[in-house]
């Protein structure tokens, strides 16, 4: 299973990015596929934060518009929106001290302990950061 970073919904979303047509065929091969796909709930959180936020984007994304993105990746019948489950702290724990996260990195090893509790095969995204999480592989889908 695959699962989907922040940044590629949000460039999806954003016909203003740079990659919208890229991050867009990414997200619609996935909801059109047959294959399980996951999208982490904090993605989630932190895509409305950022694409209705009015000092990232002049206009931002309204709020129901960003909302309405979220309803259609959930149309997906192979979509799974991964949660903390029992054995989160011990999972965040391990990759956070592994990976000597600390600040805004949690938010990274929140979502890659997620993605590791889940059996997610790899991550999708462009943020290199990941990569200090080895026990998750990491796709950028949006470079050769």
């Amino acid at each position: 299973m695959n699962a989907v970073d922040t940044n590629l919904l949000v460039y999806a979303h954003r016909e203003d990015s740079t990659w919208h047509k890229a991050a867009l065929k990414v997200l619609v091969g996935l909801a059109d596929g047959t294959d399980l796909w996951a999208i982490p709930w904090p993605c989630v959180h932190e895509f409305l934060a950022i694409v209705t936020h009015p000092k990232i984007y002049r206009p931002p994304s309204p709020m129901p518009l960003a909302i309405a993105s979220i309803r259609a990746w959930m149309e997906s019948p192979t979509l799974r929106l991964l949660g903390e489950g029992p054995d989160h702290l011990d999972r965040l724990e391990r990759l956070a001290l592994a990976s000597k996260a600390a600040g805004p990195m949690v938010h990274d090893a929140r979502i890659a302990a997620l993605c590791v509790s889940h059996g997610v095969r790899q991550l999708l995204s462009a943020d290199r950061d990941f990569s200090r999480f080895p026990s998750l592989k990491i796709k950028n889908p949006l470079v050769g």
